[in-house]
């Protein structure tokens, strides 16, 4: 077994990348992974010298979604037990996706189950030509219970249904003509694409992307009444008098880069 399960990495630019470690099980999670990758999440979000996450795996396989050891122990125990571990879980995708900075997914291969929730829970995925998705757990008996807020977020009522109920496996076409993943990519180009989304987040302000994570989560399936317009007119006032509003505009007037862009 994978000594590591999870690898941090954080570059000069601001990019962190954390990497999914489990290859001899296809970076399935277990109680352990689940509580480490929440703790790390949260450091990096709170860390100054982070502007972007890219949440990757290591070998070739995204992730398998829960470890089946980790499931047959479960059985196991009480429902009170069960439903703590999958509080834990809950915990962890909704972690990822309050995220303040952005998340890119780097998907290179196989995604099934809960690894389809840690992509969904991601500001943008971009995934290789020879990954596949399926949301599994019907085969099992299961469900896909702490992620379907964030699954039938990314790609909707009408494909969950079909999907969740079918646990068909789909190719990356597919999984980015229903709207899991915004990019498809040869196998040899993912990289380069992962690469050039992060520098493109990185030469934004920091601030004004995490107030526009904010402000999508706001007005999300609201109607836009007054209370709620009023609320975004306030929302684009602060930022206008904002340091960093105040430096991107005169950066752009100026023909500079603002202050805020790393060496």
């Amino acid at each position: 077994m994978t000594e590591n399960p999870l690898i941090v990495d954080v570059a000069a630019d601001g990019r962190a990348t954390v990497t999914l470690n489990r290859p001899d099980v296809h970076n399935a999670f277990d109680d352990n992974l689940i509580a480490i990758l929440t703790k790390e999440l949260d450091a990096l979000d709170r860390n100054p010298a982070v502007g972007a996450v890219v949440l990757a795996a290591a070998g070739r396989s995204f992730s398998a979604g829960a470890d089946l050891k980790w499931m047959q122990r479960m059985a196991e125990d009480s429902e009170a037990e069960n439903r703590a571990d999958a509080e834990a879980m809950a915990a962890l995708m909704k972690t990822l996706n309050g995220l303040s900075k952005p998340t890119v997914a780097r998907v290179q291969g196989a995604a099934y189950g809960g690894g389809i929730g840690l992509i969904c829970c991601c500001d943008i995925a971009i995934a290789s030509e020879a990954a596949v998705f399926s949301i599994s757990e019907v085969k099992l008996g299961l469900i896909p219970a702490v992620i379907s807020p964030y699954v039938v977020g990314a790609i909707g009522e009408r494909q969950a249904r079909r999907y969740a109920l079918s646990a068909e496996r789909f190719a990356a076409e597919e999984a980015k003509r229903i709207g899991l993943v915004h990019e498809v990519t040869a196998a040899g180009d993912l990289q380069a694409a992962v690469d050039g989304m992060a520098g493109a987040l990185l030469a934004n302000g920091p601030a004004a992307m995490a107030e526009a994570k904010d402000q999508i989560a706001g007005v999300a399936n609201r109607p836009a009444d007054d209370r709620l317009i009023a609320d975004t007119a306030a929302r684009i006032a602060r930022i206008r008098v904002s340091d960093e509003g105040r430096e991107g505009v005169a950066a752009f007037l100026e023909k500079r880069k603002p202050g805020w862009t790393r060496k």
